[in-house]
């Protein structure tokens, strides 16, 4: 399989080297493009034998599927460079906002898109991803996709219009999580706890949290009420979070990041 890659940045590189370490592909059948000299130039560092392009419609007529991976606002014109290519590859996006009628339109009818939203931990191979495929997308490109986005986390198949509140929650919810972290380091801090060690903690917490509701399969509420002793130190803390509205706050901010996504594909 020959993988193009268009926007040579932090997420279309962790991709790409998400795929090689599921060894869907080697180096040498990705062919990568980048308006930014600099950006191709780490990303031939970072995926020694790769191949490099001079332009959009060279990463198109080599590759079996593309991966476009710019900023919102050069999508739909990276698209549309792609139209007059000798051949058809998969194109898939992965920018927030940016309609699949509006990538389509730019693709041309030969092209078949899907729509992605990624997340930045897909960078260790710990992703939250969701896609929608275009009107042209066939069963053979939704199960490419999902094999692609599954070498670097976790995938799911939405309707594309869930695609601004998926950015809402797992597009930017990694921002949030790093916040909690965060605050629950200076909280260990406030108590007393040197710095490094209440880091480490907090770190720790998170994922073993997690992890705990991936590996159970129970509502995070019931795993909740397991550490919650009746007087006890944890009831105590969960009473000053519903005091100060944590919850209400987290639902806000997906509510204002999926207004937000909508805002940015008008």
């Amino acid at each position: 399989m020959k993988i193009g890659l268009i926007g040579c940045g932090k997420m279309g590189t962790a991709l790409i080297k998400g795929i090689l370490a599921k060894k869907l592909c080697r180096p040498a059948d990705i062919i990568a493009r980048d308006a930014m000299p600099k950006a191709v130039e780490a990303f031939r560092k970072s995926v020694p034998g790769c191949k490099v392009a001079q332009n959009g419609l060279e990463v198109a007529d080599a590759a079996d599927v593309v991966l476009v991976c710019v900023k919102p606002g050069d999508t739909v014109p990276v698209m549309a460079a792609l139209a007059p290519g000798k051949s058809a590859p998969l194109l898939i996006s992965i920018a927030a906002g940016v309609k699949l009628d509006a990538l389509e339109r730019a693709a041309g009818p030969r092209h078949r898109v899907v729509r992605v939203m990624p997340n930045t931990p897909a960078m260790v191979g710990q992703g939250a991803s969701a896609y929608a495929p275009g009107q042209h997308a066939t069963s053979k490109d939704a199960a490419l996709t999902e094999k692609l986005l599954g070498a670097v986390g976790t995938v799911v198949r939405v309707s594309e219009k869930h695609l601004d509140a998926v950015t809402g929650l797992s597009g930017s919810g990694p921002a949030y999580i790093y916040t909690v972290i965060e605050a629950l380091a200076d909280g260990g801090v406030l108590a007393g706890l040197p710095r490094e060690t209440a880091l480490q903690l907090a770190t720790q917490t998170v994922i073993g949290a997690a992890e705990m509701v991936v590996a159970t399969g129970l509502h995070p509420a019931v795993l909740r009420d397991m550490v919650t002793s009746p007087g006890g130190t944890t009831i105590a803390g969960l009473a000053v979070l519903e005091k100060n509205g944590l919850r209400s706050s987290l639902m806000e901010a997906v509510r204002a990041a999926t207004a937000r996504s909508i805002e940015l594909g008008q």
